[in-house]
């Protein structure tokens, strides 16, 4: 058995159908944390015929995340969900920050208040 930090993140599943609208990829080291969030990000994708990721075994820590496309190649279509789940991703990041930041200041404020009074 393979060393879990050997095995490549993102595999292809190689099929005989030589579509590149559909494809099955094995994304090693990841749940349905990742699972149903890139899944929800593809599907928004008007091209995206399917959509669907399974898990193998509890026990183990991987993906089948399955991708049918009426255009695109599914590689680009799993690229441009990534993407779009990156960037989702670090927007929510930055809006979080700011509202602590918010938070922090207006608590700092009202303890300011009370202090003068």
């Amino acid at each position: 058995m393979v060393e879990e930090s050997k095995k490549r993140r993102l595999e292809i599943v190689q099929t005989e159908v030589k579509d590149e609208r559909c494809s099955t990829f094995v994304l090693n080291g990841e749940d349905h944390t990742l699972g149903n969030s890139l899944r929800y990000m593809i599907m928004k994708n008007p091209e995206v015929q399917f959509c669907g990721y399974s898990i193998p075994h509890p026990t183990e820590n991987k993906i089948n995340f399955r991708i049918q496309s009426t255009g695109s190649p599914a590689t680009d279509v799993l690229r441009r969900g990534l993407a779009e789940l990156t960037s989702l991703a670090a927007h929510v990041l930055v809006t979080f920050e700011h509202s602590v930041e918010d938070y922090k200041s207006r608590t700092q404020d009202d303890e300011d208040m009370e202090i003068g009074q």
